[in-house]
């Protein structure tokens, strides 16, 4: 028997399985307030407070008064929250990847591994059916770490009950699957379906 035989199948969540863009909300939010899309587009994406959010470090009520003291924001909770929310949609890229990740669910675990904050997340499995696809929904705002924080990987291993490398694990930013692979598992950039069964059957992954 081979030790080194897939088990576990990661797959990220953004970008992958369902499409975002920041800059969806940030030029709706930029009508409510005198930033520019660019500043809101770096809050909202890459900053501290986002990252707090993530992590569940500050409640979504809590992260909104901070948004909104920052921007200066004429908008009230309920208005920002759906604006924040309604930047995701459907691909038929990710239709590919949802049929790809149900039929794996068959024969090995598999796993949703996303950097993410509890109001996306309710807003996505309320309005995105890909979530049966997965033994293991993976959530940073849960864990309290973000990819690619070590603690992160080492709890979703335990979950898992697996050995690092055991597990196949694709993510669309580069930057977060080398520390996963410094861990020990076996990590692909993901570029499209085709790459990605590609990669699958490149470690003895069998598709149906």
């Amino acid at each position: 028997m081979d030790d080194h035989r897939i088990t576990a199948i990661i797959f990220d969540l953004g970008n992958v399985l369902i499409d975002f863009d920041h800059k969806i909300a940030a030029k709706k939010i930029c009508q409510f307030c005198n930033k520019s899309e660019q500043e809101i587009f770096d809050l909202f994406f890459d900053s501290e407070l986002t990252t707090l959010f993530e992590e569940g470090k500050i409640p979504p009520l809590a992260f909104f008064f901070k948004v909104k003291e920052i921007l200066n924001l004429k908008l009230g909770y309920n208005e920002f929250v759906s604006i924040w929310n309604e930047i995701f949609f459907l691909t038929d890229k990710n239709r590919l990847v949802y049929s790809l990740a149900r039929s794996l669910k068959e024969n090995y675990k598999t796993a949703l591994l996303s950097n993410i904050n509890i109001l996306h997340f309710g807003y996505l499995v309320k309005n995105f059916p890909v979530f049966d696809a997965f033994h293991h929904l993976i959530t940073s705002f849960e864990v309290g770490f973000i990819k690619p924080h070590p603690m992160i990987y080492k709890k979703t291993l335990e979950l898992l009950e697996v050995p690092a490398h055991n597990v196949f694990y694709t993510d669309d930013r580069v930057e977060l699957i080398e520390q996963a692979r410094e861990f020990g598992f076996r990590s692909f950039p993901f570029q499209g379906v085709d790459k990605l069964k590609s990669d699958f059957l490149s470690v003895g992954v069998e598709l149906n």
